[in-house]
Parts: C-alpha cells; sequence; structure tokens
C-alpha cells in the first residue's frame, strides 16, 4: 500500500494559501458547533520521524479557540502507567463532549515502536489490533469522531529533512541518536504500518495515509480531512 502512494502530490505556495485558510476559518466554525451538539473529535496522528506531524497539528490548531480543544503528546510509559494495561492512559486523554482532541503519537505504538523494538510479545501485539478496535468502538459508540493520519514520507524525503535539521540550531534539538536509529529498521516499520492499517482501519475510525513528501499537501489534506468528517457527523445529529 506504502509503495503504491502517488508521492509526488504538492500544492504551489499560492493554492496552499488559497485553500488552507478557507479550512481553517470552517473548523472554527465547526467548533463552536461541536461545542453546542456536546460531540467529541479525536484526531490522531502517527508518521514517520520527520513526517511533519506537528507542523500539521499547528494548522489544524491555528484558529480554533484554545478552549475548544487540547493536544496531548505521548512517548514512552513511565511511573502508573507501566502499572496498567497499554489503553489505560490514553483512556485519561480522551477529550470530553464538545471538545477536539488531538494526540501526537498514540495507542497505535503498541502495533508499531512496541513491536518492532520489541517492548511486547508477539501475542500482545497481535490481540491489540482487536483491543484497540473495540476502543475505538466504545468512543464512537458513544458519538465521538476519530480521525487517524499516518503521514507518510519517503526515505530520501526522511533523510533531507534530517540533514535540515542537523544544520539548523532552532530545530536539531528534533533530531535524535533514536531517529537515526528508528530510520535503519525502515522496512521493518513499513511491514508494522501495513498491518496496522489492514487490521485497524474500519468504517467507523478510517486511517488516513496522507502523502507527506509536500508539506503544503499534507496540511490541507489533513484539515480537509477533518472538516469533512465533522460535518457529516453533524449532519447525522441534526438529521437525528
Amino acid at each position: 500500500m506504502l509503495e503504491k502512494l502517488d508521492m509526488t502530490k504538492k500544492l504551489t505556495k499560492a493554492k496552499y494559501a488559497d485553500e488552507l485558510g478557507p479550512l481553517q476559518v470552517r473548523l472554527r466554525e465547526l467548533e463552536f458547533e461541536l461545542y453546542n451538539k456536546k460531540v467529541p473529535v479525536l484526531c490522531v496522528f502517527e508518521g514517520w520521524d520527520a513526517a511533519g506531524k506537528g507542523g500539521a497539528i499547528k494548522r489544524l490548531t491555528e484558529m480554533l479557540d484554545p478552549r475548544g480543544y487540547c493536544v496531548s503528546a505521548f512517548a514512552a510509559p513511565r511511573g502508573d502507567e507501566k502499572t496498567h494495561v497499554y489503553l489505560w492512559r490514553f483512556w485519561q486523554s480522551l477529550p470530553a463532549g464538545g471538545v477536539i482532541g488531538i494526540w501526537d503519537r498514540s495507542h497505535y505504538g503498541r502495533v508499531l515502536v512496541e513491536r518492532v523494538e520489541g517492548f511486547c510479545t508477539y501475542d500482545e501485539w497481535r490481540r491489540a489490533y482487536q483491543e484497540i478496535n473495540e476502543f475505538e468502538a466504545h468512543q464512537t459508540s458513544f458519538g465521538m469522531v476519530i480521525c487517524k493520519f499516518w503521514l507518510h514520507i519517503t526515505q530520501q524525503e526522511q533523510l533531507r529533512r534530517f540533514k535540515g535539521r542537523e544544520l539548523d540550531p532552532f530545530r536539531s534539538y528534533k533530531l535524535t541518536d533514536e531517529d537515526w536509529r528508528n530510520r535503519e529498521k525502515w522496512d521493518q516499520y513499513s511491514l508494522a504500518v501495513e498491518d496496522m492499517v489492514l487490521h485497524c482501519s474500519t468504517n467507523y475510525a478510517p486511517w488516513t495515509v496522507v502523502e507527506a513528501n509536500d508539506k503544503y499537501f499534507a496540511r490541507v489534506k489533513v484539515l480537509r480531512t477533518v472538516v469533512e468528517a465533522i460535518e457529516r457527523r453533524i449532519m447525522r445529529k441534526k438529521a437525528t
């Protein structure tokens, strides 16, 4: 699936400016509708290191009322998180009705980094697909809108961005030894991503794979996907 993506998709700077602003304005309008109707939204971001998750999240929230959204970033579990089932810490961060929750990394770490790095057993990550699907089904049954994004870039583009970060004193902190180690396991992570999308893209919580070699294209695709998903949910709620 990843190999078949058209990674040449891009937007000019002018086209990006034309499309980004109206989508951000529309999302802000929808934010107030979500609040009035008490509909929760969860946007999950996964992707390669340097794929542009932070930039996409920034444009997603840029024009929102800060009282109406919450961004959570997840790294390796620590402290009490290690003494509970892996989904426990994500339950704690679910958005309430009327709030847009944005997760930078997520419960999918179980079938990505934990699988590849051996932090859980084969049986644990294999059964996680069903556990995750059931977890998300609980939320959508409650009325939540779930948008899940895998930001995909090529190995060549990742290397270009890594080298750019090395030379930029304001962004060099983003590049770590772990990033280089993960890059060496590209094929293993690619297989894990393929399995994740295959087993966990459902009609109630589908995965959107974003061609992110061009950041302009990726940001607009993310925004449009979120806007359209919320609009569908609002229309269904009005119909009932």
